[in-house]
């Protein structure tokens, strides 16, 4: 399953900046945590390569909401916000990766707050549909927060341990091993940092990266550069991208693997990247070269200092590790409560999934014995990620199959 960049630029959020001036009245006044020497701690877990943290608002019961740093504001999915009784007023359009726009409100008086992180509370700002994604995600999805949180603290992300460290932003000061690059905050907040990307014809492709937690993939290049560039007519190998796409729906491109990308000091090799084709929408923006995603960013401690204009990537035991796992071939997504029905919405042709005669809309019943309702789109992802013989249990119609599915490495 191509799923590294199915989020890929989840929010650009446009119009964002100007929300205090639209009308909607005063948005609640944002409270700061108290100062302290000490990080605050806050766990998170991992769903689909996206940091999911438990928050509330106003007092609510525990929702799910993805630490972005490709967004700014507060949002909320419109039905949560409709069953809390949140106060939505207006309406704009928001877009991202894909070439269309969700409808959305902006929310009145109502504020989030994080457990474990005693008197803070920010706005919710934004109220849009994000039910699709909870789909593909495989749990609930329902909300995202950006740099207007971010920019509160010094936000250390630990993907091997699964945290986040909340430093106070005055008192914070770096010792490790880490190097500290100097980034740009766009007007969207989106942290925005130099880079290098050299393609399989060597000939290397300096600009401008923005750093996008809120990416599941790897490497993105924006359509201009992959056109302007002729990055696909190098006869390198390439399989097409499916299930790719945020807020804007699906986007279309080749993936396949450049030489490097380099960000400061750091080189990776032979990435994962995703040449995106897209008309408009986020991946086709002319500002930037590319965006860079979680499996890159997952090779570091990031420590996120906006205030000081800075990010610092500290390198963990994993950072040399290739970009080597499997691919079924396969795109999910879930139904029904809990997200318990697991269904196969796209199947990519010449795949593992194809030779298995794995077709769209097959619903997976088990692998290897397991209910797929108990295991959950995340895990099936890490399985299917591993170059093993897996026996499905999938339902076609009135028909009960078992299939034998062998992911293996297509580039």
């Amino acid at each position: 399953m191509i799923r590294k960049f199915r989020f890929a630029l989840l929010l650009l959020v446009a119009l964002i900046a100007s929300v205090p001036a639209i009308g909607t009245g005063a948005l609640p006044a944002q409270t700061p945590a108290a100062a302290t020497n000490a990080p605050v701690t806050i766990p998170f877990e991992l769903v689909t390569r996206h940091i999911m943290l438990k928050v509330r608002i106003n007092n609510s019961r525990p929702l799910s909401f993805v630490f972005d740093t490709g967004d700014k504001v507060g949002i909320v999915d419109t039905e949560v916000a409709k069953e809390l009784g949140l106060k939505l007023e207006g309406q704009l359009r928001i877009g991202g990766a894909g070439a269309d726009t969700l409808p959305a409100s902006f929310v009145k008086e109502a504020s989030w707050t994080l457990p474990g992180l005693e008197g803070f509370s920010q706005p919710v700002a934004i109220a849009m549909p994000l039910g699709r994604m909870a789909a593909r995600f495989g749990q609930d999805f329902d909300g995202i927060i950006g740099s207007d949180f971010i920019k509160q603290f010094v936000v250390e992300v630990d993907y091997q341990n699964r945290v986040l460290k909340l430093y106070d932003k005055e008192k914070f000061t770096y010792s490790g091993t880490g190097e500290s690059l100097p980034i740009q905050l766009n007007q969207m907040g989106h942290p925005i940092v130099d880079g290098e990307v050299t393609p399989q014809n060597g000939v290397s492709i300096k600009g401008k990266f923005v750093l996008d937690l809120g990416a599941g993939g790897s490497l993105v290049l924006m359509s201009p550069v992959v056109s302007e560039h002729n990055l696909l007519a190098s006869g390198m190998k390439t399989i097409k991208a499916i299930g790719v796409g945020g807020a804007g729906g699906q986007s279309t491109g080749q993936i396949g693997r450049v030489k490097s990308l380099q960000v400061g000091k750091f080189t990776i090799t032979n990435p994962i990247v995703l040449f995106s084709e897209d008309k408009a929408g986020a991946m086709a923006s002319r500002a930037l070269v590319g965006n860079i995603g979680q499996m890159i960013a997952s090779k570091f401690k990031v420590f996120l200092d906006y205030s000081h204009s800075r990010i610092i990537l500290e390198p963990t035991s994993k950072f040399a590790d290739a970009m080597d796992r499997a691919t079924s071939g396969i795109v999910f997504t879930t139904e029904g409560k809990d997200h318990s029905t697991v269904r196969i919405s796209d199947v990519l042709e010449n795949s593992p999934a194809s030779e298995a005669g794995l077709q769209k809309d097959d619903i997976v019943l088990s692998v290897d014995g397991r209910p797929a309702s108990e295991l959950k789109v995340t895990k099936i992802f890490e399985l299917f990620e591993r170059s093993a013989t897996y026996k499905l249990t999938i339902r076609r119609g009135e028909q009960t199959l078992e299939v034998p599915l062998t992911p293996r490495r297509l580039i």
